[in-house]
């Protein structure tokens, strides 16, 4: 695990990104943004009262040197994120209710994050995911040609390192969601210097079975080869078969993939979920995410039972998203 986070550190170091934290006055926030300042990795933007969160770092004994700090009630440039947010609404929020939205945190920092004053944001160690990714959704929006966000983890165990998807967003993905979903999640297998081999997963291996299920996934699979035709991908595989070579050799001899696929398409929402957790819990797979993917700008999502290092990981996961980018 150390050299996946060692890697990434060192893409990002000396490139200025700046990440913004809007739970300023979160414990873990503090600890992990005075650490990523001290290493100079990123620099923290922590949202919240000024005076409020130096004490508050003071308190704990952490330095927050070298990061910066904005209350949305005193900015000098609110005028500016005011006017880019009813612009970028369209009419579905006046200047009046525009700076009253801007009071909250999270709207307040995917709002530097749209106009190029940070590189990305983490959130979610004192808010839901929908406080965290609504503004994301609202404001950053997703990339031209993809029609949701969806959420990877990276599953990482001594040297081995594999792709799970959608593990986080999207409860009953349809065939265009899943084809979308396979193309971004190689694209943030890259970022991790995982060359992608991707398998779209079923309880079917080549139309072993037959059903509206199974042939969501093989329609999946010919709509992301048209997306990207040189990337390596297949499917519809059950596990064993994108896994395994000699049951690949078995069930799938002509599939470009013999048993060494490294990104996981799951069919649904409760089957990334459950796959994940298995090969958390009983494979001992260190699981590093959910990391979002096909949104303009990155933003990511913390787990309310999160610790200092997942903050910290996650803050690192980010800006070299911004690099990536």
């Amino acid at each position: 695990m150390s050299d996946l986070f060692e890697s990434l550190k060192a893409k990002i170091s000396g490139n200025n990104l700046r990440i913004v934290f809007p739970e300023g006055m979160d414990e873990r926030i503090l600890t992990a943004a005075g650490r990523l300042a001290k290493e100079k990795l990123v620099t923290p933007v922590l949202i919240g009262n000024i005076e409020q969160v130096q004490e508050k770092a003071k308190s704990l004994g952490v330095s927050v040197e070298g990061a910066e700090i904005y209350d949305p009630h005193n900015y000098m440039m609110m005028d500016e994120l005011v006017a880019s947010f009813v612009e970028r609404r369209k009419g579905k929020a006046t200047e009046e209710e525009a700076r009253k939205i801007l009071l909250d945190e999270n709207y307040f920092g995917t709002m530097l994050v749209f106009t190029n004053k940070a590189d990305g944001l983490v959130s979610g160690a004192a808010h839901s995911t929908a406080e965290t990714v609504r503004p994301a959704l609202q404001i950053i929006k997703t990339k031209e040609g993809v029609k949701k966000t969806s959420g990877v983890f990276i599953m990482v165990r001594e040297d081995e390192q594999y792709v799970f998807a959608d593990c986080a967003i999207n409860i009953a993905p349809d065939s265009t969601d899943l084809a979308e979903i396979a193309i971004e999640s190689a694209r943030t297998a890259q970022m991790f210097d995982i060359e992608p081999r991707v398998a779209m997963l079923s309880f079917s291996t080549k139309g072993s079975a037959k059903s509206p299920e199974t042939d969501r996934v093989a329609e999946a699979v010919q709509e992301a080869k048209k997306m990207n035709p040189m990337l390596i991908l297949d499917g519809e595989f059950q596990f064993d078969a994108a896994f395994v070579p000699s049951v690949a050799q078995k069930k799938a001899p002509d599939s470009p993939l013999q048993g060494d696929a490294n990104i996981f398409i799951f069919p649904s929402l409760e089957a990334g979920n459950i796959g994940y957790k298995i090969a958390q819990r009983l494979g001992n797979f260190e699981a590093v995410g959910p990391i979002l993917q096909g949104l303009n700008r990155p933003v990511n999502d913390l787990s309310r039972g999160c610790n200092e290092e997942d903050v910290y990981k996650l803050a690192i996961i980010t800006a070299a998203q911004a690099l990536h980018k």
